[in-house]
C-alpha cells in the first residue's frame, strides 16, 4: 500500500514565532528547530518530536510526503524539512505541481485552461483589492505566480463587513477569499489544493490519501482526504467545521503540528498493519 500524506504548511506543519503558541511555563516549553530562514533570519518552526516523526515518516518507502500550501515556488522552497526530500510539492493553493522541484507544465497548462473558462480574470480582481482596500490598514498588495492576490494587512484595523462585501463580491465572480493571520487572499475558486492531491495519487499510485490544514482553503483538501486533522486554531477552528473523516484536534500552536504529525505516523503505520 502506497499512502501520500498531504499537509498544509503554515499553522499546520510549521510555525511562525508569532504563531508558536507557548501558552505553557517556559522550563516546560519543547524545543523548537528552526525549518526556515528568511533575509537571514530564523522564519519558521516544529518541535523537535515533530521534526523527529516527520524524518521517521518520510523514511517509511510505502509513504509519499507532499508538502501542500499557498506559497509560492520560491516561498516554499525556503523550508528545509527534517528527512528525505519531498519528491512533490504543491504550491500556490494546488497552481503549481513541483517535481523534483520543477514546475510541471502540463499541470500548470491544464490549471490555467479551468481558470479561464470558471471564473473573472486575476487582473479584474486585483484591481478591485486596490480600489476597496483602506490605506490606513493596507500594508502590501502582491500577485502570486500570476494565479492569485493577496494583501498584507493590520488584521485588528480590518472591519468585519469590509470582508464580507469583499467575500460577497468575489464569490459572484468565482473566487474565494480567505483571512489567514495577517493576510486576505482571493484565490479562484477551481484553484484548489485537493485537485493537485488526486493528480500526485494517481501519478504515485497511492492507495490512501492523509492531510491536515487549518484554513478555508484546506477544506477542499480535508474532504478529498481518506482522513484529515485540523488544528484547534485558524479559520476551521473558528468556524467549528469539521466533517465525518476530519478530526478537530483541541491542540492549538506548534504543539498540534506535533500532534499532526504523530498522527499521520500512527495512521499510515495502521493501514500497512492492514495491507500487510
Amino acid at each position: 500500500m502506497t499512502v501520500l500524506v498531504a499537509s498544509d504548511l503554515d499553522r499546520t506543519l510549521i510555525y511562525s514565532a508569532a504563531a508558536l503558541g507557548l501558552t505553557m511555563p517556559d522550563p516546560v516549553a519543547p524545543r523548537l528547530l528552526c525549518v526556515e530562514v528568511h533575509e537571514s533570519k530564523p522564519l519558521s518552526y516544529m518541535t523537535e518530536t515533530a521534526a523527529g516523526l516527520l524524518a521517521e515518516l518520510t523514511a517509511d518507502p510505502s509513504v509519499v510526503f507532499v508538502p501542500t500550501t499557498t506559497r509560492t515556488r520560491k516561498q516554499y522552497q525556503r523550508i528545509r524539512f527534517p528527512g528525505r526530500p519531498a519528491r512533490y510539492a504543491i504550491c500556490a493553493n494546488g497552481g503549481q505541481l513541483l517535481v523534483d522541484g520543477v514546475p510541471d507544465r502540463d499541470w500548470r497548462r491544464q490549471v490555467a485552461a479551468r481558470l479561464a473558462e470558471e471564473c473573472a480574470p486575476l487582473e479584474e480582481v486585483h484591481q478591485h483589492l486596490l480600489a476597496v482596500a483602506d490605506p490606513a490598514w493596507l500594508r502590501k498588495a502582491r500577485l502570486a505566480e500570476d494565479l492569485f492576490a493577496y494583501l498584507v494587512v493590520e488584521r485588528d484595523l480590518v472591519p468585519d463587513e469590509w470582508l464580507k462585501s469583499l467575500t460577497a463580491w468575489a464569490e459572484a465572480r468565482g473566487w474565494t477569499v480567505s483571512l489567514q493571520g495577517r493576510k486576505i487572499y482571493a484565490v479562484p475558486r477551481p484553484l484548489t489544493k485537493s485537485a493537485a492531491m488526486r493528480e500526485v495519487a494517481r501519478r504515485t499510485g497511492a492507495t490512501a490519501t492523509l492531510a491536515a490544514g487549518d484554513s478555508l482553503l484546506d477544506a477542499d483538501l480535508l474532504l478529498a482526504a481518506d482522513a484529515g486533522w485540523r488544528p484547534g486554531h485558524g479559520e476551521l477552528a473558528d468556524a467549528a467545521w469539521t466533517a465525518p473523516s476530519v478530526t478537530a484536534l483541541a491542540t492549538a500552536g506548534v504543539l498540534a503540528g506535533e500532534e499532526i504529525v504523530r498522527a499521520f505516523a500512527q495512521e499510515a503505520a495502521r493501514l500497512g498493519r492492514l495491507d500487510a
